[in-house]
C-alpha cells in the first residue's frame, strides 16, 4: 500500500513522539504513524513501543547511526516515489530536535512537509511529580534551556548562571554529562535547598525520578551513572508545602463568565 491508497498524501511528516509513553502521543501523531508508508525514526531516543501500531508493511528505518546527509536524500527519494514519510523525533519538535536544517532541505527540494508537535519531557515530568511549575506569588516563569556541550554551544547571553538569576522554574536538558558544572552555576543564584527533580528516561518503561536539594543534583547523577536521556527540573514549585492560591477561581475574582462576590454585592445595591 502506498500513500496513493491511504489517506496520507506523499509528503514528509515531522512528528514529535513525546517523551516515550505511547499513550502520550497526540491523536494526530498516532494516526499519521499508523498510516505512513515509511518511518525514519531516531531509534536511540524513541522507544520501540511508539511503533507498536504501525502498518505491517510499513518500511521502518532507524536513523541513530545515520547523518543528515544520509537521512534527507532517503526521505526525498521516498516522497518522489509517491510515499508518505514520517520523520519521527523524540519529545516536541520545538526543543533540541535539529529540524531547522531538515526543513530547509525539504524547502529547497520542493518536498511538501508538515510538523506535528509532541509532549515535551518537562511536561511529562511535571505531571509525574503532580506539580504545577507556575505557582502564584512564588514562580511564574518557566525557562527551558541546556548547557554548552559537544553538540552545540549556548549563546553567551543565555549562559546558565545568568538564566539562574531569575530563580524561575528551570528545565535543564542535555546536561547529565556536565552535572557538576551545571550545579555550580545554578548555586550562584538558587538557594542550596532548592528542590531539583532528576528525571531519567521520563515516559520509558525504566523511568526513574529523584527529588533532591540542589546541592545533591550532581551526586545523584553520578551515583546512578546518568549520562544521557536525563532532564532536570529546578524549581521552588517542587517544595512540599505550597501556601499560595491562584486568583483565577477565587470567589472574589470576577470575569466575563463569573461575577465575583464584590461585583455581586455592587449589583445588588443597584437593584
Amino acid at each position: 500500500m502506498t500513500s496513493s491508497q491511504s489517506s496520507l498524501k506523499a509528503a514528509v511528516y515531522i512528528v514529535g513522539a513525546g517523551p516515550g509513553d505511547p499513550e502520550l502521543l497526540t491523536l494526530k501523531a498516532h494516526k499519521i504513524i499508523t498510516k505512513a508508508d515509511v518511518i525514519l525514526y531516531a531509534d536511540s531516543l524513541v522507544p520501540k513501543q511508539i511503533l507498536q501500531d504501525v502498518r505491517p508493511d510499513a518500511e521502518l528505518v532507524p536513523t541513530g547511526n545515520k547523518t543528515l546527509e544520509q537521512i534527507i536524500p532517503l526521505a526525498i527519494e521516498k516522497v518522489r516515489q509517491n510515499k508518505s514519510v514520517v520523520r519521527l523525533h523524540s519529545g516536541d519538535l520545538t526543543l533540541y530536535s535539529a529540524i531547522a536544517e531538515q526543513i530547509q532541505a525539504f524547502i529547497e527540494a520542493e518536498i511538501p512537509f508538515e510538523l506535528i508537535p509532541g509532549i515535551s519531557a518537562f511536561q511529562a515530568a511535571a505531571a509525574k511529580l503532580s506539580t504545577e511549575l507556575t505557582i502564584p506569588e512564588l514562580v511564574q516563569t518557566i525557562i527551558l534551556t541546556r548547557i554548552s556541550g559537544q553538540a552545540s554551544s549556548v549563546p553567551e547571553t543565555e549562559e546558565l548562571a545568568s538564566l539562574a538569576a531569575h530563580k524561575a522554574s528551570l528545565c535543564l536538558y542535555l546536561a547529565a554529562r556536565h552535572s557538576s558544572k551545571a550545579q555550580a552555576k545554578l548555586l550562584q543564584h538558587y538557594p542550596q535547598d532548592t528542590p531539583v527533580a532528576v528525571c531519567y528516561r521520563v515516559g520509558w518503561q525504566d523511568e526513574q525520578i529523584w527529588v533532591v536539594p540542589l546541592t545533591e543534583m550532581a551526586a545523584v547523577t553520578q551515583k546512578n551513572n546518568l549520562i544521557r536521556t536525563t532532564l532536570y527540573l529546578i524549581s521552588p514549585a517542587l517544595q512540599k508545602a505550597i501556601t499560595t492560591r491562584s486568583r483565577l477561581y477565587h470567589p472574589e475574582h470576577s470575569h466575563l463568565f463569573r461575577p465575583g462576590i464584590k461585583r455581586m454585592k455592587d449589583e445588588m445595591k443597584i437593584i
